[in-house]
């Protein structure tokens, strides 16, 4: 059985194995002419600031992962095993975590590279227009002879899913594309793309973002037809794009050289749905758009319920990371409660920390208080003896209190801090160590707070 190495060095490096057909699902597919194309994204505006020193796919998630592991995972664990990443904004941290994660046996032939932004004698710009047009920059790579099918991911999804399903619906219904769909309430449709589909599934219509009544009633599919497809419909009568797709290689490459599109949504899409036929993958299990600072904090903070609606410990279909040699998470006379917290971390007496998320590494004082926040942890330890960047320790200190908040990397909070923002701020900060966006507060990458800060 054939596996990758993930990411550990040396002679401890262990194959993790991933069958390339299954045969243990009740079909066969084979996924070894499939190549994944995941799109980065642009700078991440709506993420920053966050995104301010990363691109988007290397944001950190559930405390120990990175969101690019998301679409790398469920790629491994559906036996695709040739991935393409492309990026062009602050590409550094998410090319040494590809790097550092993802190496393959020399007997699987798979691999995860990273295609940045580049000029070449054929383009007179460097920049990506769209996410057409990043694809199209690279068709080098999948006008190779054993191509035969590429799937197109985003980078800043949350779900799992098995895309030797999704292939299955490709090639049973012959078509040319397929796009996997989630049922949708209509106060939900005005901000996704919403397909119109015929009594087999092929998509016939195609509207972004529908504002009104009349574009909702273009694209609107009777309930009952969800229902007979095996998923409860519970009032949803809208079908969203989730922006995934599998296009046969021939097809994708006429769509991109003999037009300008730069995106795929809205543009090559649609073209796609007037010149072939375009068939819906029905999909029902849980999916989130983490394009903002609200659906990222909310996303982190719904991992940490008793029953998640998206479940790292399923053994079935891990999420791999880089492996990390950190030792237990010391806890001494804390109270948590409702939280994950990641390995590596000190935490102190008295301390109280609810509904939290806490990262990689974090080291949290004495009667602190956190609730409702995600702190992303630290890229290394401070050991005693250390130089103390601007005189104060890496962590949180002694009797501080944050609540609602969000703290990337490498923070350091003095002693009686309080974040809460109860002024109910919705927006502020460009440059400053703490800012707001969607009304929550965010201590930036190496922000540091002094002692008695209050916001």
């Amino acid at each position: 059985m054939r596996g990758f190495l993930l990411g550990i060095p040396g002679r401890g490096t262990r194959p993790v194995h991933s069958n390339l057909t299954k045969e243990n699902r009740g079909f066969t597919m084979d996924m070894r002419n499939t190549v994944a194309l995941i799109l980065g994204g642009g700078r991440g505006t709506r993420l920053f600031p966050l995104t301010k020193i990363r691109a988007k796919p290397a944001v950190p998630l559930a405390g120990k992962y990175r969101l690019i592991d998301i679409p790398i995972s469920n790629c491994i664990n559906s036996g695709v095993n040739r991935i393409f990443v492309l990026t062009q904004f602050l590409s550094v941290s998410l090319h040494r975590h590809l790097r550092q994660t993802y190496r393959f046996d020399h007997f699987y032939n798979g691999f995860v590279e990273l295609l940045a932004a580049q000029q070449t004698v054929d383009s007179a710009t460097d920049w990506y227009q769209g996410t057409a047009d990043a694809v199209r920059k690279n068709l080098k790579y999948i006008e190779q002879r054993w191509v035969e099918h590429v799937l197109i991911l985003s980078g800043d999804q949350l779900y799992r899913m098995d895309f030797a399903d999704m292939m299955k619906t490709h090639i049973e219904s012959g078509a040319a594309v397929t796009i996997a769909g989630i049922p949708v309430h209509r106060k939900d449709a005005e901000s996704l793309g919403i397909m119109k589909v015929d009594e087999t599934g092929q998509v016939v219509g195609f509207v972004e973002k529908p504002k009104t009544e009349m574009q909702l009633a273009e694209v609107r599919t009777e309930p009952s037809w969800i229902d007979s497809h095996g998923i409860p419909s519970d009032g949803r009568d809208c079908l969203a794009s989730m922006g995934l797709y599998i296009f046969n290689r021939d097809v994708m490459v006429d769509l991109l050289k003999n037009t300008n599109y730069e995106d795929f949504g809205k543009e090559v899409f649609p073209a796609a749905i007037r010149n072939h036929k375009v068939q819906l993958h029905l999909f029902d299990g849980y999916w989130e758009d983490i394009g903002t600072i609200r659906a990222f904090y909310e996303a982190n903070l719904s991992l940490t319920r008793q029953n998640p609606p998206f479940d790292f410990r399923n053994s079935q279909a891990p999420v791999y990371t880089r492996a990390r040699f950190l030792p237990p998470t010391l806890v001494n006379g804390a109270t948590i409660t409702q939280s994950l917290i990641a390995d590596g971390c000190r935490i102190g007496r008295n301390s109280v920390i609810e509904n939290s998320v806490i990262g990689l590494r974090t080291v949290i004082g004495e009667n602190v208080t956190i609730k409702d926040t995600v702190i992303m942890g630290a890229d290394f330890t401070e050991s005693e003896g250390d130089h103390v960047a601007n005189g104060m320790p890496l962590g949180i200190g002694d009797g501080s209190v944050i609540i609602g908040g969000l703290l990337d990397k490498n923070c350091r909070i003095g002693k009686n801090v309080r974040i809460t923002n109860a002024s109910g701020v919705d927006y502020q900060g460009e440059d400053d160590a703490l800012q707001v966006r969607d009304g929550i507060p965010i201590v930036i990458k190496d922000g540091v707070l002094p002692d008695g800060f209050e916001f």
